[in-house]
């Protein structure tokens, strides 16, 4: 009977989801040779052929297809076990690894941290800023144990197999335009319609940022709108519009209070808002993840109060 090694099992499912030898190194903090060193033991535990050529690199065989599968259920089974021998002492310990865009970093995460320091100092908190993109196949492969997600009207993320997914906070989006616009000066609520000659400021194309933008203006406005300016950080966008007086649309946890050289104002036509979901792995979970995913929802209910 082949006894399985954890290890090298690990770094077979990291295969599976990264797809290269560089990137499995990389990911874990070993040189391409020693994971490839670890895979050829594997390969000889097992006395089937896991890997074949394809062009520079390598890809799974169906053997290594079909262990990979297995890897995951018996990874998924030693992650449950650490969850219940954790659960069996009287005090809440362990390391959680979190994940989170800025604003849900900044707003959310940060302040769950510190709530959980002081309610369970023996819990390691990790605070890791990630887009969705990177933080999602650390997820499913337990390098992050919980990512906080947004999702904008019209534009709802995938829910991946293997994942829960629950949503913990909703809000508005908000305009944002220079204090001088001729439009803010009233302080009403603005028409997307009447910024149809304005530039406009959003994240890069393909993010759900800038589709909610792109399909607000079409379907509200009936324009696309001149997008000129493409910025992940809201602070960027922010000074954008001081600096350019370019127009953005943003949600709330990212806007500043009281500042004299923006107007914040409502979308006139219709409310277009964004949600933050909680993403964890599917399965037994640790105490210490119960806990911190406890502390977020708390978190998230003050921050609606405080709205």
């Amino acid at each position: 009977m082949v006894e399985f090694d954890l290890r090298r099992l690990r770094f077979l499912r990291e295969f599976e989801e990264r797809g290269t030898l560089g990137a499995v190194a990389a990911a874990l903090g070993y040189s391409p040779s020693a994971v490839s060193q670890q895979l050829a033991v594997l390969e000889k535990e097992v006395g089937a052929r896991l890997f074949e050529k394809a062009g520079r690199g390598v890809r799974l065989t169906d053997a290594g297809a079909l262990l990979a599968r297995h890897a995951r259920v018996l990874l998924a089974t030693a992650e449950a076990a650490t969850a219940d021998l954790a659960a069996l002492g009287d005090e809440v310990r362990g390391t959680v690894r979190v994940s989170g865009l800025q604003s849900a970093a900044r707003r959310l995460l940060v302040p769950t941290a510190a709530r959980m320091m002081a309610a369970h100092p023996r819990v390691r908190i990790e605070v890791h800023e990630l887009e969705l993109e990177q933080a999602l196949p650390e997820l499913r492969l337990g390098a992050i144990d919980l990512v906080i997600s947004d999702e904008y009207d019209g534009h709802p993320r995938p829910r991946p197999e293997g994942l829960r997914f629950e949503i913990v906070y909703e809000e508005p989006l908000r305009l944002v335009l220079p204090a001088s616009h001729p439009l803010a000066r009233d302080g009403a609520p603005v028409p997307i319609a009447g910024l149809r000659d304005d530039v406009w400021i959003a994240s890069s194309a393909g993010t759900g940022q800038h589709l909610m933008l792109v399909g607000t203006c079409r379907s509200l406005g009936g324009y696309e709108p001149d997008l000129r300016h493409f910025a992940y950080d809201a602070e960027v966008q922010l000074e954008l519009v001081r600096s350019t007086g370019a127009i953005a649309l943003l949600p709330g946890l990212t806007l500043p209070a009281g500042d004299p050289a923006l107007a914040i104002r409502d979308v006139a036509e219709a409310s277009v808002g964004r949600r933050l979901a909680v993403l964890t792995r599917d399965g037994q979970q640790a105490p210490a993840l119960t806990a911190f995913l406890s502390t977020v929802r708390e978190q998230a209910r003050a921050l609606s109060r405080d709205v």
